[in-house]
């Protein structure tokens, strides 16, 4: 099996205290090594998602039953968007550990197949009562955005309206959800509300998650001028001020009415300009160039069941390997 190359500081310990004791039905070795690619798995998922998704598959080749090891290749295939692989390994985790933390991201894996109804079918299930608030949270955007995708844009204002959505206090998801909310109520075309959104998505959004800040300048007419551009015309600006005569090697005023303005009092009636040094013109040169959610829902059980054989089949190694590692964030 081929290996990709990690960095001599990424030592494996990185990784989650759960994902590491999970980690511990595999051999030492085996385990450090996937391990270090679960590191490297988290260290790269934002900024080179297809990075992120070769290590993945490495560790999922090392170690495809242990649970933490497939939800990590799950959400790398998600990054890169292959919702349909990546909607099957966070079943095959679901199934190995029983947990339905993965619900609101499996719902949107089927959003982007191109299956809204689906996702709402799953944000009106029972196991949307046992995530904790923050994943209620996502599983409640989620089904606003599969209301959007059937271009039901009232019903997914109406499915953001939430006590979370009301609530004056900052949560970890509160500028995301109220950017939701303003983004869709701008859909509907209701501008003033929207305004008013994405100003409270400002106010919570601390580090930055939203480019609501944007948004709302853009809503309120604000340019932003680049700085380097500005610097370029200050530079034009100069070259137009001045010319540098390479033959008399002197520097003179490019318009010679400003020569004029410039003379001394004493009624002289030329001014003398002095001699600039050949380097000291080189110099120059130098310087001039420089709601309420949907209640019914299918049972999934028969799809979970039917990938009992595939996860015996991917486990192509000695018995001794088996499942992923969720990437830390």
């Amino acid at each position: 099996m081929k290996r990709l190359p990690i960095p001599d500081d990424v030592t494996g310990d990185e990784i989650d205290k759960d994902v590491r004791q999970e980690l511990q039905s595999l051999p030492k070795g085996l385990a450090e090594e996937v391990s270090r690619n679960l590191v490297m798995v988290a260290r790269l998922i934002d900024e080179d998602p297809e990075g992120a998704y070769a290590y993945s598959r490495i560790a999922l080749r090392l170690a495809s039953r242990v649970a933490a090891v497939r939800e990590a290749a799950g959400f790398a295939a998600y990054a890169n968007q292959k919702f349909s692989e990546a909607l099957a390994e966070f079943r095959a985790a679901r199934r190995m550990t029983g947990s339905v933390e993965l619900w609101p991201v499996m719902a949107d894996c089927e959003r982007g197949l191109g299956r809204p109804e689906k996702a709402l079918e799953m944000a009106g299930a029972p196991e949307v009562q046992k995530l904790d608030k923050a994943s209620q949270v996502e599983m409640r955007l989620v089904a606003a955005g599969a209301r959007r995708d059937m271009d039901q844009l009232d019903a997914a204002i109406v499915t953001l309206q939430s006590p979370e959505l009301a609530s004056n206090s900052v949560q970890p998801w509160s500028a995301r959800l109220r950017y939701a909310y303003a983004d869709a109520l701008l859909a509907a075309g209701r501008e003033g509300e929207a305004r008013e959104w994405f100003a409270k998505a400002v106010e919570s959004d601390k580090d930055g998650s939203t480019d609501a800040s944007d948004r709302l300048a853009e809503m309120d007419g604000v340019e932003f001028v680049d700085a380097f551009a500005e610097d370029e015309d200050d530079e034009d600006g100069e070259r137009a001020q001045v010319t540098v005569s390479e033959e008399a090697g002197t520097r003179v005023p490019a318009d010679e009415d400003d020569a004029d303005d410039d003379a001394d009092d004493d009624d002289a009636d030329d001014v003398e300009l002095a001699d600039v040094a050949t380097d000291d013109v080189d110099d120059v040169d130098d310087d001039i160039d420089g709601g309420d959610l949907q209640d019914d829902v299918d049972d999934e059980d028969d799809d979970l069941d039917d990938e009992d054989d595939d996860l015996d089949d991917e486990d192509g190694d000695d018995g001794t390997g088996d499942a992923p590692v969720r990437p830390q964030s």
